[in-house]
């Protein structure tokens, strides 16, 4: 059969799901569109890394087409899909170009959420790209800058003051590597402040911190986040952020650097599918990752919700993504061939998050501890999933220098808040 008429699946989202639905078709009677609106795959686990100055962008991403160049069946595209016309098998792009489709993939990831109340969206940066990275390393950099330039004390204090919104792992992590800085890395190079004096809050509306591990764990990763001098505000529910402060009810924080890692909201394009979707934007999916009515329009990632059979949804972490993406590979070819779909099985390897230096914690079912070991299992975890030898070793470079010195090497302010 001649490539051309072999059916054409279309990816929208070059994140976990998507990348590894492709990769699992190399050398399968497909063509492969694979659209993003940026020209790289991001490592998301990491990206609070670049945030907060220990990586640099490149060592946490790849280009798309680097990592697709020996796969001929792949064509890769920069561009932003913005509707899906399932009736003409077509997704309408945002310059008003359409690309057609047999079947389709929408694995396009998931925004910030700020429960409606988009006006503190401008003062609270969310977590989900590089861009948003640059933005929240220039803000926290800059708080100590303007710290040391400013006369007034009152003003150095503000300047001083970090408030996290959010006590999941993307919280958990920001917090703990921003009293880090101001601890450690800073400690010497300021002549008329102490950045030790930096006051880091992370503030959770539930009642603990990383609350889908057990309890022993959640109240361990606590206590490692106060011994770095984190102040943890459990129960407490943000009310107000504007540009100077946050509100928990009637108290006022005054504060120049809110950062947002309470909620997130899925993509904007599964509304044009024209299905119910749950409360967080996300679609439910059919067993085999379908979508109901539609068997040739699959959703993965951060995009979809299905339950499992212990009646919890699939998590939205790196590693469902990548099962989800080959999956939905798998089934793909099983329609091709005329054969019967299987449902997806979701298996959890595991939950782990980082709290600091030589502080972290681990899930692995039965297996439970926290610490310098679940540190180390960590690193070695991230380390090993990374695309790329050389982003391997780079990071393991990085990693190790900073191990020794307390130093981050990315720590240049680029861009400028308007």
């Amino acid at each position: 059969m001649p490539e051309s008429a072999h059916p054409h699946l279309l990816i929208v989202g070059g994140g976990f799901a998507g990348l590894w639905a492709a990769r699992a078709l190399a050398g399968a009677p497909v063509r492969i569109t694979l659209l993003d609106r940026g020209n790289h795959h991001l490592f998301q686990p990491l990206l609070y890394q670049v945030a907060t100055a220990g990586l640099s962008s490149p060592d946490i991403a790849a280009p798309l087409r680097h990592i697709l160049r020996k796969q001929k069946n792949v064509t890769v595209l920069m561009g932003e899909a913005v509707a899906v016309d399932s009736a003409d098998r077509q997704v309408r792009l945002a310059d008003g170009d359409t690309l057609r489709y047999d079947f389709l993939l929408l694995a396009s990831g998931a925004t910030h959420a700020y429960f409606g109340h988009d006006d503190w969206a401008p003062h609270a940066p969310g977590l989900k790209t590089l861009d948003d990275a640059l933005l929240i390393r220039r803000r926290i950099l800059s708080a100590f800058e303007r710290a040391e330039a400013s006369d007034d004390d009152a003003e150095r204090k503000a300047q001083l003051t970090f408030a996290i919104v959010g006590g999941g792992p993307t919280g958990v992590e920001l917090a703990g590597t921003l009293a880090e800085i101001a601890r450690q890395t800073l400690k010497r190079e300021f002549r008329r402040i102490d950045p030790r004096q930096a006051r880091v809050l992370l503030l959770e509306a539930g009642p603990r911190v990383l609350s889908t591990f057990p309890e022993s764990l959640s109240l361990k990763a606590q206590r490692q986040l106060e011994r770095l001098g984190v102040e943890v505000r459990t129960g407490s529910a943000v009310t107000h952020i504007d540009a100077d402060s946050v509100m928990l009810g009637d108290e006022r924080i005054a504060t120049r650097t809110v950062l947002w890692a309470a909620g997130v909201a899925a993509s904007p394009l599964a509304r044009s599918l024209g299905v119910p979707l749950d409360r967080a934007g996300r679609v439910p999916v059919e067993p085999d990752l379908s979508v109901s009515g539609q068997p040739q329009i699959f959703v993965g990632g951060d995009l979809a919700t299905l339950l499992q059979v212990n009646g919890k949804s699939v998590p939205g972490v790196a590693p469902a993504a990548k099962q989800m993406g080959n999956h939905i590979a798998a089934t793909i070819l099983a329609r091709i061939a005329g054969r019967a779909t299987k449902p997806f099985r979701y298996r959890d390897w595991g939950n782990l998050a980082t709290i600091g230096r030589r502080a972290a914690i681990v899930d692995l079912g039965k297996l439970r501890f926290s610490g310098f070991p679940a540190w180390s299992f960590w690193l070695v975890a991230h380390i090993f999933f990374l695309i790329g030898f050389r982003n391997r070793m780079v990071v393991l470079l990085d990693w190790a220098v900073a191990y020794w010195t307390h130093q981050r090497n990315a720590r240049i302010i680029v861009g400028r808040d308007d």
